[in-house]
Formats: structure tokens, sequence, C-alpha cells
């Protein structure tokens, strides 16, 4: 059976951090739109080298070109029994437009996650959020420090606050979030796919509400 997985939740609700342990647990690939820009670059692809202009030019990849690496992507040997996406789909346009790529691989139905967390709780979290250029692991001064402060657990690599952790970016993001990526619980609501997970609380007591959500069909 495929674990073909997205979730959703605001900015800080834990998505990249349960996604890294769900990644694990069922030996699928964690798949982010960032990743899989820098790795379509680095191959040169077709698709890569379009990304590439945009990128270099400092504007955003259209949707038609994301949608296109995400196909390729998901035709890999490592997502034939599932994946996880982080970080798209970010619209509905996007949704509909993975829709159709799933459909055309042959895919098993998603199963969305709605990870919800009191916007309270967001701007806490984000607020002492780091995070590690190196390997994209993240903590928090206080919720989840890392052992020795300043350096990243898994690699060494040293700990930065990222600039769209800064307060005036957290309330930019979370504005962006509820006027354009929220629609998307609606629209997998509607077709059967949403569960909402409550994401407050211990990192392993979420993931097992995660993963009972899951058990129980999407």
């Amino acid at each position: 059976m495929q674990r073909n997985l997205i979730l959703l939740g605001a900015p800080g609700a834990g998505k990249g951090t349960q996604a890294q342990r769900l990644a694990a647990r069922f030996g699928i690939p964690q798949i982010s739109t960032g990743d899989m820009l820098r790795a379509a670059r680095r191959e040169g692809t077709p698709l890569g080298k379009k990304a590439e202009s945009f990128m270099n030019a400092g504007q955003l990849v259209p949707d038609e070109v994301v949608v296109g690496l995400v196909e390729e992507r998901l035709g890999k040997d490592d997502a034939k029994l599932g994946f996880i996406l982080d970080g798209f789909p970010r619209t509905i346009p996007q949704a509909q437009a993975l829709d159709t790529v799933l459909k055309k691989l042959g895919r098993d139905p998603l199963r969305v996650i709605d990870v919800q967390v009191p916007e309270a709780t967001l701007l806490e979290r984000l607020g002492g959020r780091l995070s590690c250029p190196k390997c994209g692991a993240t903590y928090h001064v206080r919720l989840n420090p890392p052992k020795q402060a300043g350096i990243c657990d898994a690699c060494g690599g040293a700990l930065v606050t990222r600039a769209d952790d800064q307060p005036e970016a957290i309330s930019q993001r979370l504005r962006e979030y509820h006027d354009k990526t929220a629609p998307l619980v609606d629209y997998y609501r509607k077709a059967g796919l949403e569960r909402a997970v409550d994401g407050v609380g211990d990192l392993e007591v979420v993931l097992g509400r995660i993963i009972e959500a899951l058990a129980s069909g999407a």
C-alpha cells in the first residue's frame, strides 16, 4: 500500500519535524520544493534548467514548472511506496494540478493531515526557532533545544535564526498562510481526504496522533 501524504498547517505547526519522523517510520521520502529545485538544478534536467533561469533572475518559479518537477520526483524509485510532500501544494490551483499528476502516475489517493495549533502557540514557537542551514534540522531554544547550545545534534552545523523567523516576517507568513494556503484544508475536506490533528504537545504524542489519524483512513 502506498502512503502518499501531505501535512498541512500554519508556519510553526511542526509539519517539517513530523514529516521527518513519518518519513523515517514508513521508509518513504520527504519531498520539499526547495530540495527538489536544488536537485533539479544540480542534475541539469530540462525542467531544472528552466527553473534555474527564473531563480537566477530572482523570480518565483511558475506553477507549471514546479508541478513538472513534482511529477518527475514522484516518478523516481524511492517514491514508489509513497512520499510526504513538504511545502507543496500551497494553493488550490497547485492542489488541482497535483491531483492530475497523481492520476497520470496511477498513484493511490492522498492522505492529508491538518496539524492544528493555536496562533498564540505558533508565535511562541516561531519566535524561538533555530535552524541548521547544513542539514535542515530545526530546534527551539526552549521547547526543543539542541544538546549543545548553537550546535546541530544531527550534523554539528552552526544553528541560526532564519530571516523568516524574525517578528515582522512571522506576522507576514501567518497572513499569507491564512490568505493562500488555509483554503487547502477546505479543498481536501470536501474531497474527504483531510484529517485534523491537535499539534500541541510532546513531539512523540503528536506523532502518535498523526499515525492514528492515518490508520483511521483518509
